[in-house]
């Protein structure tokens, strides 16, 4: 597994236990602290979460933990628990904080999208 530095950007908020776990994010892809990730159901591995993808990853399922360049498929940090500034999540096309939180709760997932003002 490859180093991560940690930068803390106000990404996350509260005090709800931070959980992570290590995932596999599909090749090609540079994606930041905050991306909000979706399950491909066929290969398990995962991708920026996008609406009307049809893979299973339209789903919301996790918060990216650090910048990754994904262009080998590594495996990296993902939030499977915790608390998030809706502004510094990167989401996918057709999403929005109201959606994601909507799909965390669906799931039973113990993430949560914080509209601070």
């Amino acid at each position: 597994m490859g180093e991560a530095t940690f930068a803390p950007n106000d990404l996350l908020v509260s005090d709800v236990p931070v959980i992570t776990r290590n995932i596999t994010i599909v090749s090609g892809q540079n994606l930041k602290r905050g991306a909000v990730l979706g399950n491909i159901t066929a290969s398990d591995k995962y991708t920026l979460s996008a609406s009307a993808a049809a893979d299973g990853s339209e789903e919301p399922a996790l918060v990216l933990a650090f910048d990754v360049d994904a262009s080998a498929g590594d495996v990296v940090a993902a939030y499977a628990s915790g608390a998030f500034d809706s502004t510094k999540l990167t989401l996918g096309a057709g999403h929005t904080a109201a959606t994601v939180e909507a799909a965390f709760r669906k799931a039973g997932a113990p993430l949560y999208v914080r509209v601070l003002k």
